[in-house]
């Protein structure tokens, strides 16, 4: 045999692999026996596969956009297969995998239900009133296979009437639907019941309100107040990737909260909020922020953020940027959406720095740290001291990009912004067909901004600079002042709150109970811990506020307290010195006698 025909027989073999690699399709049907009791019963129809002894199927430990293991195997009941209608041995491999003997038969099908009683945008809840169906939590996949395609029936349970998902309907197939590959299915929340529908058109795009779970919403407001806040994220981008696009809303007593998809969102609201005007506008906010992924995180994304790995963590070094940057735009949108004014949007923005500088982790935590930790850190999993170690990626992120916006703006005299570094970075990324890196991103705001951000880079990136606030206010001609400045405040340096009554308790009051410690304050050093029982602060009883009884605001910094703490039954006296408060309060104004060139910057800036 030729030499040239061992190459084409070779890549033959390669070709025929691949197709049928590709022929593998995926069939699901949900059903809801009881959904009552929180199950959904899903069949599984596998077809295509390779002439093996084995087909393994997955479930995702994850769901993209909310970065935590959360084991969703562990929901998974009575597992089973069929190969031809016959019952097929089958077994649990791994935590998340179970391995079918078909017998090298090219098609099987798989049994299992999933129980869901877990209220969040991110997991799937199911009861007697309807279904939500966060897809990464209910649908496997065979392994190896995330690129096959598949179709989604749904059958629907007593009075239940609507779907809504963002998915691709099956013409001439009632309540089935279509997904190119896993991505999209697993991208893709569903919800199924009686939800109040209705719809606006913005950008060109048709765009679904799901209404679960009632609620006092104006429904022509929405329509308008939601609208301009598409068309405000549109501007940016100069275009918007969708057809149709659809807000599954949750509206609960007290509800919060949201995560993006590609073509949705899924949001927690309160029901009876949208009459009060704080929690409409916070409602908006929540729009503005999820609405905002849609171009970046969920096309424009870090490297590691796609294709992606459903078994293991996916790092990156970008959160702040994804969700940060997010978080910062959310109030551009609302600004230019005429939803929220300039002097609000100031003081937002005062008041985020004042978080991120009171927070004493920021000093330990830089945001790209705390981007790459979010699978373990203080974001989805708090401890007591989590305060002193971490600073929340969305918080950094959202100072970061306001500085970065503003330098961008002074370094180009107000012709340019971080707005066109996103649409730049936007544009590569699509064409390209892949994420960016860190460097890259930097790249780019340095081709836009036509100036080194080196130093920016090593100050607010990967380190743990404090934020020059004055600086960067005074840029866009904003006066900005930490009223604490130059002041000499003591504090004990731990927060408390109230539990239940005890024995230990003076006067049987309810007990003080210490619930975190800032380091290097008096308390840490003095030796309080997390849940002692605080019952006396130099012989006086204490208060929710310590700080503010007398027994410490009459003293100064370096004066000492005696404590007495009760810990596991035993009491325990402790001296604790007193430390300055280091928190600052900052207050900004727009400055009257601005000059032409902050005006610049600030007007661009802005957007206004």
């Amino acid at each position: 045999m030729s030499i040239k025909k061992s190459i084409l027989g070779f890549v033959f073999l390669i070709t025929m692999a691949m197709s049928l690699k590709a022929q593998v399709k995926v069939g699901f049907e949900i059903s809801f026996i009881e959904p009552q009791a929180h199950y959904a019963e899903i069949e599984m129809n596998i077809s295509g596969v390779a002439a093996k002894n084995y087909v393994d199927v997955k479930m995702p430990v994850w769901t993209p956009g909310s970065y935590l293991v959360r084991e969703f195997s562990k929901s998974v009941e009575g597992f089973g297969a069929e190969v031809s209608g016959k019952e097929v041995k089958s077994e649990k491999v791994s935590k998340n995998t179970w391995r079918v003997y078909n017998n090298k038969a090219n098609s099987v099908k798989v049994k299992y239900r999933v129980y869901a009683f877990e209220i969040s945008v991110r997991t799937a809840f199911i009861d007697a009133s309807h279904a939500f169906l966060s897809s990464a939590s209910i649908f496997m996949y065979p392994a190896g296979h995330l690129n096959a395609p598949s179709t989604l029936k749904i059958n629907l349970w007593g009075n239940w009437n609507k779907i809504s998902t963002g998915l691709e309907p099956v013409a001439g197939q009632a309540n089935t639907f279509y997904a190119k590959d896993f991505d999209i299915l697993f991208d893709s929340p569903i919800e199924v019941g009686t939800q109040d529908v209705f719809e606006f058109t913005a950008s060109g795009v048709r765009h679904e309100v799901a209404m679960v779970g009632g609620g006092n919403y104006d429904k022509e407001k929405l329509k308008v107040d939601m609208a301009k806040i598409v068309e405000e994220g549109t501007k940016i981008f100069g275009v918007n990737p969708n057809k149709y696009y659809v807000f599954i809303v949750h509206n609960y007593n007290t509800g919060s909260g949201g995560l993006e998809h590609l073509n949705s969102t899924v949001l927690g609201a309160s029901r009876n909020g949208y009459t009060n005007p704080a929690r409409y506008k916070g409602f908006l906010d929540l729009v503005a922020h999820e609405y905002f992924h849609l171009w970046n995180v969920k096309r424009m994304r870090p490297v590691a953020l796609g294709p992606f790995d459903y078994e293991n963590e996916n790092y990156t070094t970008n959160l702040w940027v994804s969700e940060g940057f997010t978080s910062y735009y959310e109030n551009k949108l609302m600004l230019r959406a005429g939803h929220t004014k300039i002097e609000d949007f100031v003081n937002s923005l005062t008041g985020a720095i004042g978080t991120v500088m009171n927070t004493p982790g920021a000093k330990a935590n830089s945001a790209a740290a705390s981007s790459f930790d979010a699978w373990i850190n203080g974001a989805y999993r708090p401890n007591e001291n989590s305060r002193n170690t971490f600073v929340s990626y969305y918080a950094k992120g959202e100072v970061v990009g306001m500085l970065m916006d503003i330098e961008i703006a002074h370094a180009t005299k107000g012709a340019k912004s971080l707005d066109d570094v996103m649409k730049a970075m936007y544009e590569k990324n699509m064409k390209e067909g892949k994420g960016y890196t860190d460097a890259e991103f930097k790249a780019m705001v340095e081709k836009i901004a036509g100036i080194s951000f080196t130093d920016f880079w090593a100050k607010y990136v990967t380190g743990t600079h404090p934020i020059e606030f004055e600086k960067y206010f005074a840029m866009a001609g904003i006066k900005s002042v930490n009223n604490k400045a130059g002041q000499s405040i003591p504090t004990f340096g731990a927060t408390v709150g109230r539990g239940v009554s005890g024995p230990a308790s003076m006067a049987g009051a309810a007990r003080v109970i210490v619930g975190g410690v800032t380091r290097g304050s008096g308390a840490w050093n003095g030796g309080v811990n997390v849940n002692d029982e605080i019952i006396s602060i130099d012989g006086v009883a204490p208060e929710a506020n310590i700080d503010r009884m007398s027994v410490i605001s009459s003293k100064k910094v370096g004066d000492v307290v005696k404590v007495i703490v009760q810990r596991d039954g035993l009491r325990h006296e402790l001296e604790v010195k007193l430390t300055a408060n280091e928190n600052v309060e900052l207050r900004s104004s727009i400055m009257e006698d601005a000059s032409e060139l902050q005006k610049a910057v600030r007007n661009r800036w802005m957007g206004i």
